[in-house]
Parts: structure tokens; sequence; C-alpha cells
């Protein structure tokens, strides 16, 4: 046991430590956005699908529009997904090079474990990150192809799920998986520094956790302008 911790200890705490840092700041999130639910940006993405749905739905006329506005939206999405399975074969090209790459790029790990199997768990912990970022994009497709078809159904009355109402629940959830799946993409940054030791891992965690902190707020600046997120 005590060689287990001498050799993959400085390794195991910083994963640790990382997750407990980015796992506080969305704690933090969640205290803020209790109280204000637009406090983040992605509350304000929330309230602005909400009213374009009910705007598009009761209005004649502007049912292009939300054709394109959509069509716009999932074409990101699809992008988005194909990118993520790219990098996942990627990832796994990188899994059957242990031997060869991990001497390089542990040059300048001081801290943490050389041991092969070590970096299997690293890699790994990067897969399953782009393996979920694909699922939350390919879910986001899948639900902006049902919302293009209910915002055009012309008897709202029909059935409660043809409410405008529950149509802009269905576009938000899409819009929350396509948030989550650029997360992945922004988790998998320090994961891909604990390639090179715990030391990067735990720096680019913070690094990440003051990136986001900039990113998530949706108040005014002093200048009158709103902080903007991807």
């Amino acid at each position: 046991m005590q060689q287990f911790l001498s050799e993959f200890g400085p390794d195991i705490t910083a994963f640790f430590l990382s997750a407990l840092l980015i796992s506080g700041y969305y704690v933090f999130l969640w205290i803020k956005v209790r109280d204000n639910p637009t406090y983040t940006i992605h509350g304000v993405n929330e309230l602005a699908r909400t009213l374009w749905v009910a705007h598009v739905m009761r209005t004649a006329g502007d049912n292009v529009m939300a054709v394109q506005t959509l069509r716009n939206f999932i074409m990101g999405a699809i992008l988005m997904a194909t990118t993520a399975s790219m990098l996942i074969i990627g990832t796994l090209t990188l899994s059957g090079q242990v031997e060869s790459i991990s001497r390089s790029w542990h040059a300048l790990n001081v801290a943490g474990s050389h041991a092969a199997e070590l970096w299997i768990v690293k890699v790994l912990c990067l897969l399953v990150d782009f393996i979920f970022a694909f699922f939350a994009f390919t879910m986001c497709v899948r639900l902006s192809n049902h919302v293009l078809f209910m915002m055009n159904v012309k008897n709202h009355e029909a059935h409660p799920a043809f409410s405008p109402s529950a149509v802009a629940r269905r576009l938000c959830r899409a819009g929350n998986l396509f948030a989550i799946g650029m997360r992945a993409f922004f988790f998998a940054v320090p994961l891909v520094f604990w390639l090179f030791g715990p030391v990067f891992l735990f720096a680019a965690s913070i690094a990440l956790v003051i990136a986001l902190y900039q990113l998530d707020r949706s108040e005014p600046e002093p200048g009158g302008e709103t902080i903007a997120q991807l």
C-alpha cells in the first residue's frame, strides 16, 4: 500500500483536488442561479429560447425564419459531434502508443508516476470525456429535429405536447445538451495536461475555473456590455 501511494499518490491527489475545485465552482453557480436564474448566460439563453418559441408559434409568417434558425443550430451540433468522433479516434490511436509516447510526454513530469498503467488510465479518462461529448451533441441534434416538426404544427391545442411551453422546454433541453457537450470539451483540457504530469493537471484546472467564471456570468460590464459565451 505504501509503495502504491508513493508511486501514484501525486496523480491521485491532483486528480481529486482538481475534481473538488471544479465541483466547488459548480456548487457556487448553483447557489447563484437559485437566487437569480439569469445569473449565468445559460439562464439568459434558456429565457431567450422560451420567448423565441412562443413568438414564432404564435406569429404567422415566421416559419421560414424558424426553420433556418433551427437548421443552423442543428448544423452546429452536427459539426461538434463530428469533431468529438474524430477526437475519439485520435484518443484510441494514442492509447496504442503507450511505450513510445509516454516516455517523451513524461519528460516534464517531475512529481507523478511514469507507469504505463497510469498512462492508460489517463487516456481512458480522456476517451470517456469525448464519448460523453459525442453523446450530448447527438442527443442535441435528435431533440432539435423533434422541435423542428413541433414548431410547425398549426393546431397547438391538439395535444399538450404541442403547446409553445412544451416545445420550448424541448428546445431548452437541446440547448442544455449542446452546452454540456461544450463543457466536456473544456474539461478535456485539464485531462490532456494530466498526460504531462499531475502538476499540469491542477494548474490547468485552476485556469479552467477562472476562464469559466469569466464566461458563465451574464451581468453587464461597467461599459454596459454583457459577457458572451460559446
